[in-house]
């Protein structure tokens, strides 16, 4: 009898994105001819940059040549590729990384999913509550949790609330944590922490030997100059945290999977007896044993990112989201709405009018054809707000704006 992970039956609900493509699904076999206008999953419209496709194809075309073919490749990452994330992504904001401390991959879900593999099951995890589902269900699945309770919260978990009482800005835990899931700017509040704010977050890591796994997926949206685009650039963080970037929301490449981790050789984690070992040394061992790298034209594709051609398209589509994000943020305050984020993210976080986050799911669903995400799905907290993207075109969102316009709250 082959016997199952009890611990996916943990999971109490679906996973909120395809708890709502059903949802979507059932209203559109009802009404096959509504023009859904989708600002909820946060996944980007505009087609990848032109030096991004031509690299690309080069790659492509060299896989169907003798002397140009590539078979598996290394690791960690082509070199070409290690050494612009290195120069133009940590040397540029006066950060050293090693070639050896960076990890490409194809998507920082999947680094944030895994990377709890190299962990102990024994561990206190804390995250911030609302949060990027992943981190939660990932050690779920694992067994790190325990059953979700009547309050909507794994009873092993230390949930870190994020509230508009403190500006949605979590605080340190009261207790003793292990593993600490920051992800900045936040998906789903689009809120961030200052320099200082997260040096606080680094020295607690540091006194307490916890692990930061730092979330920096949209860094590239930030705009205010005394927020930090990398953990690194705080004292002490290479001691104390792993970071994730990805190409997914600046570059487009959501279809095209392509993301990298950074973990310092400098960062170790510790066994039953108190002895201490590489994290950098476990990862390795990980990704070579269950990860056969990135692509070799999905690499160069990735790498023509960083071409001043590159820069200058990526920079352009940047400012597109954040022209609908600002539109979102500002029609939705004239309406009447509550609204938070925006700023330094591509997300906005809406305060539900007197109803529920499903409610109100179901209302703009229902009455005006626009899609979002429930604020509940993130986590007990996000109850009563409601996250929409600027990750669509212009038109729609100008249009989706207006059509939540009609509605009386």
């Amino acid at each position: 009898m082959a016997t199952i992970n009890e611990n996916f039956l943990l999971l109490e609900s679906n996973y909120i994105f395809s708890e709502i493509d059903e949802r979507v699904d059932r209203y559109l076999e009802e009404n096959p001819d509504a023009a859904i206008i989708r600002l909820g999953i946060g996944d980007v419209t505009l087609p990848l940059p032109q030096k991004v496709v031509e690299d690309f194809k080069e790659g492509v075309d060299e896989m169907g040549e003798i002397e140009s073919f590539h078979g598996y490749g290394p690791y960690r990452g082509y070199d070409f590729l290690v050494e612009n994330i290195i120069k133009h992504d940590y040397q540029a904001w006066g950060v050293e990384i090693q070639p050896t401390e960076v990890f490409v991959s194809d998507g920082a879900k999947c680094d944030t999913g895994n990377m709890q593999e190299i962990f102990g099951l024994d561990n206190t995890i804390a995250v911030t509550d609302p949060v990027y589902p992943v981190y939660v269900d990932s050690n779920v699945m694992a067994g790190r949790t325990g059953p979700m309770g009547e309050d909507g919260r794994y009873g092993k978990l230390v949930y870190l609330p994020c509230t508009a009482e403190n500006d949605f800005t979590p605080a340190l835990p009261t207790e003793k944590v292990d593993l600490i899931y920051l992800c900045l700017p936040n998906n789903p509040t689009g809120t961030t922490l200052t320099r200082d704010e997260l040096q606080k977050w680094v020295d607690y890591a540091r006194e307490n030997n916890s692990i930061i796994l730092f979330d920096a997926a949209y860094e590239a949206y930030i705009t205010q100059k005394d927020i930090p685009r990398s953990i690194y650039e705080i004292d002490g963080a290479k001691e104390c945290a792993i970071e994730f970037k990805s190409f997914s929301k600046n570059a487009g490449f959501t279809g095209t999977r392509c993301a990298y981790c950074i973990v310092p050789e400098d960062l170790y984690g510790y066994d039953q007896q108190g002895n201490k070992h590489s994290l950098n040394q476990l990862w390795f061992r990980r990704q070579s044993t269950k990860f056969n790298g990135v692509s070799y034209p999905i690499q160069r594709a990735a790498n023509a990112v960083y071409s001043p051609e590159g820069q200058k398209e990526i920079q352009s589509n940047i400012d597109y989201y954040m022209n609908n994000a600002r539109i979102i943020r500002e029609g939705l305050k004239e309406i009447g709405l509550e609204v938070y984020g925006g700023v330094n993210s591509p997300y906005i976080w809406i305060k539900t009018p007197n109803m529920t986050s499903w409610e109100f799911f179901d209302l703009l669903l229902n009455e005006v054809q626009v899609v979002g995400t429930p604020g509940v799905g993130f986590g007990p907290s996000g109850e009563g707000y409601f996250r929409i993207t600027a990750f669509n075109t212009l038109e729609n969102t100008k249009e989706a704006v207006e059509r939540i316009g009609r509605l009386e709250f």
